[in-house]
């Protein structure tokens, strides 16, 4: 036979901050960001004060694996790419720029870390953008497959 067992629980009243993600709420709903992580990163990275990018990516660019060379230090790009990867919560804008040069961990190049440096310049631009999970909206998920 089950035993049962009472815990004790507390309020926390309304979520703020988790896990390097902030939380706001307000009569539109709840909007979820990571500005405060935006910033550490660019201050750690030393592009703060840096011109802010309007573009994640440059047009049309084409990174390779074997295109440049070489870095000096690969745990300084790996480290970096590694952060950018925790953005991807709360930022849908930057999903296709992370990937593409998450891809050339293993084959770090200048053109790969000039690249990492331009979603650091956008995010720069950007670091208030997060998700707005409205208040007065009903969500519903829609799907859509190809049987091919």
């Amino acid at each position: 036979m089950a035993c049962l067992k009472k815990f004790r629980i507390k309020d926390l009243k309304d979520l703020k901050y988790f896990l390097g993600n902030e939380f706001s709420h307000s009569k539109k709903g709840i909007f979820m960001s990571q500005r405060k992580y935006a910033l550490y990163i660019l201050q750690d990275s030393g592009l703060l004060v840096a011109r802010p990018d309007k573009f994640p990516m440059e047009h049309n660019l084409k990174l390779i694996p074997i295109n440049g060379k070489l870095l000096d230090d690969p745990n300084k790009y790996k480290r970096l790419v590694g952060r950018l990867i925790n953005f991807i919560i709360t930022r849908s804008d930057i999903v296709y720029p992370i990937q593409t040069i998450s891809e050339f961990i293993h084959q770090r190049r200048k053109t790969h870390w000039d690249a990492t440096i331009r979603v650091l310049k956008y995010i720069n631009w950007t670091p208030d953008q997060g998700l707005l999970f409205s208040a007065t909206n009903k969500l519903t998920l829609k799907a859509f497959y190809n049987s091919d």
